[in-house]
């Protein structure tokens, strides 16, 4: 996938002008990317557009205009894409107490690992993950995964941890809209 380059940021002031309408558009963009797998796991894939988003809205917030912070930030959310026949996410595992979710996260130890996305000939692909936010006794809330799907679209994303056994189809909007990733330059 295209990672974003700098000469396509614009300065704070400009974006803040701009806000509104780019706002608008990316919730569009967002909303097809959002893959809810049972009442508990969120996917939210990222594209280029989304990624443009997090870094003008970073910028906005710290009035950023130091051209190697500005960079360090493009570098930290291309982070979030995947490569080449890849697709990056972010997951986000919800629940709505904090007791509740701390312990959940601890019965979830290893879930990572037992993400796939599911192709339309019936390969599961695993997630690949940052075992930096794994910690030996519990798991961060949110989590950064790839899918190396090869370039095919998911039909499905699912879990097969023993605490979590589910899977869920992936519209039509979302197939598309995941292929459109994949496909970018």
């Amino acid at each position: 996938m295209r990672p974003v380059e700098r000469h396509e940021i614009i300065d704070y002031a400009t974006y803040e002008e701009q806000r509104n309408a780019i706002r608008e558009q990316v919730l569009k963009v967002k909303e097809a990317r959002r893959i809810h797998v049972g009442d508990h796991l969120t996917f939210l894939f990222e594209n280029a557009e989304t990624v443009r988003y997090q870094v003008q809205e970073m910028m906005r917030t710290e009035k950023m205009v130091k051209e190697s912070d500005i960079q360090h930030e493009i570098n930290t959310y291309n982070e979030l894409l995947g490569a080449e026949g890849e697709l990056g996410c972010v997951l986000l595992i919800e629940y709505t107490s904090p007791e509740e979710r701390d312990v959940q996260l601890r019965k979830l130890l290893g879930l990572p690992e037992k993400l796939y996305a599911l192709l339309e000939d019936g390969r599961r692909i695993p997630a690949k993950f940052d075992d930096r936010q794994i910690d030996d006794d519990r798991l961060s809330s949110v989590q950064y995964l790839k899918f190396n799907t090869g370039g095919a679209t998911p039909v499905a994303l699912g879990s097969d941890h023993p605490n979590l056994m589910l899977e869920a189809p992936l519209s039509h909007e979302q197939r598309q809209a995941l292929t459109e990733d994949l496909t970018s330059q």
